[in-house]
């Protein structure tokens, strides 16, 4: 039961967050994207906005997928890392990360997200049990 609301309300975050990149944060989002990705910044913004829609409505609705979407969603939350260790490296101001030590802090919560993407779908056990039946 609670991982099930836990899945849904990642799912929710996901939905919020892909609003944003599609409309009223578009801006603080850029920010993010480092310098060295060879395409525009809106672009990677409006690009990772409708993955991150379809992740969310996925960890809702998908059901028959769930560990799937989890692994997926795992290894897209360790995609989007270097843009959150960029903003920390160039001193950017976004979402209210106005302080090295805010942006630091918001590097240890990337793992989090991680976690809960891969346990609030049975993602983890699933992986875990992989590597317990290969022995």
């Amino acid at each position: 039961m609670i991982r099930n609301i836990m899945r849904i309300l990642l799912g929710a975050f996901m939905i919020l967050a892909a609003i944003g990149h599609l409309t009223f944060q578009r801006q603080e989002f850029q920010a993010q994207v480092p310098d060295w990705i060879p395409l525009s910044k809106d672009l990677v913004v409006i690009l990772s906005g409708i993955v991150e829609l379809a992740f969310g409505l996925a960890m809702i609705f998908w059901k028959r997928q769930r560990v799937n979407v989890g692994i997926a969603l795992a290894v897209f939350y360790v995609l989007i890392f270097p843009g959150n260790i960029a903003q920390y490296l160039n001193h950017t101001n976004a979402f209210g990360l106005d302080t090295d030590n805010k942006r630091l802090i918001r590097l240890f919560f990337q793992p989090v997200l991680i976690i809960w993407a891969l346990w609030s779908t049975g993602a983890w056990e699933h992986l875990f049990k992989s590597k317990r039946d290969a022995r």
